[in-house]
């Protein structure tokens, strides 16, 4: 079976602070979406999903750095589902597609093998990493912790078969579509998780940026 990347990069730079969208800015020399794909090489194929705005300067981008990792670029949607679904309709049924946010580089070859060998028929796989900070809940002034025991935060890439994530995709968008599998899940399909990885970190601030720098 095919394994296909379907990598998202649908960022304006806005938390950044930054003129340039995050996927393009540089991690130790070279644009982090870059650093993103090369994570990915050792699969089948890889699309990528941008905005339309932003495919001309990416392209650019490819050859000042002679950028050469085989890739299809296509256009994005109006929101994270609608870019995954465009995405979707390149990917041949009889697949098994990894999205992954494309400010997530410093992602392990390991951890990728291990959600996709997971996948199954009805099911989905996701890496999640335990919450160790406290949590409280803010209902208008009112203030309460919340147990942490069995809460953890998820991550990409999300592995799902070809024909099983279209089939979710095709629903009616919702805006509590958080991420692919809350989509697979809205439509019946079941998801497994796996502990991902404390340095798979999503590149959207400043902070974030330096940080990856360090583990990178």
């Amino acid at each position: 079976m095919r394994k296909v990347a379907l990598i998202v990069a649908g960022g304006k730079g806005v938390r950044m602070n930054s003129d340039i969208p995050k996927q393009f800015l540089l991690l130790k020399g070279t644009p982090v979406l870059m650093r993103t794909i090369e994570k990915f090489s050792a699969l089948d194929e890889i699309i990528l999903v941008l905005p339309k705005t932003q495919i001309e300067y990416w392209e650019n981008l490819c050859k000042e750095y002679s950028f050469s990792i085989p890739h299809t670029s296509i256009e994005g949607g109006e929101t994270r589902f609608h870019s995954v679904k465009n995405g979707l309709d390149r990917v041949k049924n009889n697949s098994i597609v990894a999205i992954h946010d494309g400010v997530r580089p410093i992602i392990s070859a390991k951890l990728i093998d291990n959600l996709i060998n997971e996948v199954k028929d009805g099911f989905g796989v996701i890496p999640i990493i335990p919450i160790r900070d406290s949590i409280r809940k803010i209902d208008a002034e009112i203030s309460t912790h919340v147990d942490r025991t069995n809460l953890y935060k998820v991550q990409t890439p999300q592995c799902f078969l070809s024909s099983e994530i279209k089939n979710a995709c095709s629903q009616e968008y919702s805006e509590k579509f958080t991420d692919d599998a809350s989509v697979f899940e809205s439509n019946g399909g079941n998801i497994k998780t796996i502990i991902g990885e404390a340095k798979n970190l999503k590149i959207t601030t400043k902070e974030d940026l330096k940080i990856a720098s360090i583990l990178f």
